[in-house]
Order: C-alpha cells, then structure tokens, then sequence
C-alpha cells in the first residue's frame, strides 16, 4: 500500500501532487542540473523536506514554467530573479509580469516594406544618392541590403516618395524627418518622465510592492497610454492651425509688398 506521502506524490486523493527532484525535472521539461542552478540562485522556493527527502509541489512546478516562459520573451535569469524578488506570491510575479507587458507594449503598429534598388530607382530617380541613403541609414529608419533596402515604416517611405513626386527633394525631406525625429524624441521624454515621475515611483523602490498594487499599476497604464497619444495629436493639430494661418498672412502681406513695389501705389482692394 501507499503510505500518505506516496499518494500524494502520485497524484492520490490525499493531497496535491508532490514531486522529487527528478520527477519534478521530467515535469519541467528541464535537467535536474538546471534546477538545481535555479534553487542555488533563488529562482524556486524552497522545497518541503522529510529526513533526506526533497518534496516539490504544483507551485515549483508552475514556477519553473514561469520562468521558462520568461526565458523565452528574452528576459535574463538575473531580470527573472528581480521580478521574483519583487513579489512575494505566484500570483504578485503573474501581476509584476503584466504590468511589465502593459508597459513595454508596442506603441507603433508600423509595417516594414523592403523595396529593391531598381524599386528606389524607379521611385527616387536622381534623388537616390549615397549621401540620401547615408542620412536615412543614420536616423534608423532603414537597413540597407545586397538587393535594396527596408525601411522601418511603409507609411513613412510611402510618405517620402509622394513628397519627391511632388517635387520636393529628398535631401529637405530628410532634413524635415531629423528635425522631426528629434522632436518627437523630446515630447516621448515628457511623457515617460511622467510615468516616471508620478505614476511607476514604486517600482523604483527597493522593497517588494503591496499586494494587488501591480494589478492596479497595470490598469491605470493602460487607462494613460491613449492620452499621450490623444494630447500629441491635439496640440500637433493646434500647432498647424496656429502655424498654418500664420503663414498665410505673411504669403499675403508679401504680395501686397510686392504688387504695391510694382505698381507704385496700393493695389486696389488692399
């Protein structure tokens, strides 16, 4: 017969499955010489022992799966540990992995489109030198290849090369998209210093975060996430109205100057 302890590690009706070190390996997917290395870096928790025995639960089962996930989205063993160390439960590091996931979402859903030389060619024609593709290489927007390039962005390249058919030359609009980059560079720092500053101060702190407090991060992140882009899009219309107008009027007082030099007097209706 089973004694109780054996039942249990079998899956029995007495109590949850109990693992020892191999079985528990097996389960893992894992060498019992990797878990071993994660117990001594405190990656699992400590087993439950009677005499010499080692017995694991579904909880380190469930931890080294955890991990092996983590792994794979290419966080390090020491970024795993941390998260761990922040959280006191299974639970807390399921929560600190959300709220890590709501704030390195992707902001761009931006398309790559590779396109062949004699696609550049016939897109850029003359516009298409080495010094144009040199400054594109350096902002990042494109990686140059053997057969041609690809830029980071369709809507952007599909931008550029409109901007070119219609006359204006690569050159300025590389110089547009610097100033541009460097812009947009500056008011992503705003909002980060934000976050930093008045929404996510706790993670900079040294202890672990209270219960439930990176559940509640997590979802107030992805309520502001929208309003920095809503408050960018807004003022950017704003601004363009306001510059818009602007320079409107200086177009017009500039042909009255002008028809005024000409005819000697003001032009009729000024």
């Amino acid at each position: 017969m089973l004694s109780a302890v054996d039942k249990g590690a079998a899956g029995g009706e007495d109590g949850p499955r109990e693992f020892r070190v191999e079985e528990l390996a097996e389960a893992a997917g894992i060498t019992t010489r990797t878990l071993r290395f994660y117990r001594e870096r405190k990656l699992l928790q400590p087993p439950r022992r009677e005499g010499r025995i080692a017995w694991y639960g579904e909880a380190h089962l469930a931890r080294l799966r955890m991990i092996a996930e983590l792994l794979e989205r290419g966080h390090t063993l020491g970024g795993i540990a941390e998260l761990i160390g922040a959280g006191e439960s299974g639970r807390d590091v399921a929560e600190l992995i959300g709220l890590e996931a709501a704030i390195v979402a992707p902001w761009s859903d931006e398309t790559p489109v590779h396109l062949r030389w004699d696609e550049l060619r016939a897109a850029l024609g003359d516009e298409l030198t080495e010094e144009n593709t040199a400054e594109s290489l350096a902002q990042g927007f494109i990686t140059v290849e053997e057969d041609g390039i690809t830029h980071v962005s369709r809507r952007l390249m599909d931008a550029t090369t409109a901007l070119v058919a219609e006359g204006v030359p690569l050159s300025v609009v590389l110089e547009a998209s610097r100033q541009t980059l460097e812009h947009v560079t500056a008011i992503a720092e705003i909002f980060t210093s934000l976050a930093r500053e008045h929404l996510l101060g706790a993670l900079a702190s040294d202890g672990p975060l209270p219960p439930g407090e990176a559940a509640r991060l997590t979802e107030q992140v992805l309520r502001i996430r929208p309003l920095a882009r809503t408050v960018t899009d807004a003022q950017f219309a704003l601004a363009m109205d306001r510059r818009v107008h602007a320079e409107y009027d200086r177009l017009l007082r500039q042909r009255r100057e002008h028809r005024e030099d000409d005819d000697g007097q003001p032009a009729a209706g000024s």
